[in-house]
Parts: structure tokens; C-alpha cells; sequence
């Protein structure tokens, strides 16, 4: 049994199409404790999506389903937050972001969330 990895969604959405959608719920059939953070209201399965900033909150890993751009006003926030281990989902890649959570100590990956948990690599 693999550990629990607390992982903040970042991008999540109530639009099941929606590759954070499809991650968040993944995550929680893999026993992780998951927090949907989103500026869209709604679920994800029994999940409430989170539109206030989780200051404070400690995680082993955030996972971004937001583009670099829009990935500006939450930079310093991710890095503050001082998870584990940051999930560049591809389109989402910054090397900015990379370069600064590197800095501090936490793990960088380009990968897809999705196919981690498929494989036993998450």
C-alpha cells in the first residue's frame, strides 16, 4: 500500500472532460487525499471545489492544470505552500517556476498526473 500523498489540484473543474477533473478523482481511487483548488464552483465527485488560496496547509505535492501564464499570480503562493514535490502536467511547463521550487529544495517533474498514478509512479 502506498502512501497517502496530500496533493493540492490547481485548475481544478467541475467539467469532467477536464484532465484535472479526470486527476483529481484518480487520485482519490489511489487513496490520496486530494484538495480541488479552482476559481470555478462546483464537485468533483464528493470533492467542493476550493476558490480560497489554501494558506497555511502543508502538501506533499501540487499538481498544475494551469497554463505558465496564469501560473504568475500563483507562484510565490505554490513555492510558500513548500510542497514536496511540484506535477508539471504537459502545457503547463515553466521553467521560471522550475528554476525557483529547485532553489528551495522541491522536486520538479514534467509529467502527467494521470499516467503517474497508472503506472505506480506517482
Amino acid at each position: 500500500m502506498q502512501e497517502n500523498k496530500r496533493t493540492l489540484v490547481i485548475g481544478a473543474t467541475p467539467k469532467m472532460d477536464r484532465y484535472s477533473f479526470k486527476a483529481a478523482q484518480l487520485l482519490q481511487e489511489h487513496n490520496h487525499e486530494v484538495i480541488p483548488y479552482g476559481i470555478k464552483k462546483g464537485t468533483i465527485g464528493t470533492l467542493e471545489i476550493q476558490n480560497q488560496w489554501p494558506e497555511k496547509e502543508s502538501f506533499d505535492t501540487i499538481t498544475l492544470y494551469i497554463n505558465p501564464k496564469l501560473q504568475e499570480q500563483y507562484s510565490q503562493k505554490i513555492i510558500d505552500l513548500n510542497p514536496k514535490r511540484i506535477i508539471f502536467n504537459p502545457g503547463t511547463e515553466n521553467e521560471e517556476l522550475v528554476r525557483i521550487a529547485q532553489k528551495k529544495e522541491i522536486q520538479t517533474l514534467n509529467a502527467c498526473t494521470l499516467v503517474l498514478l497508472r503506472t505506480n509512479q506517482y
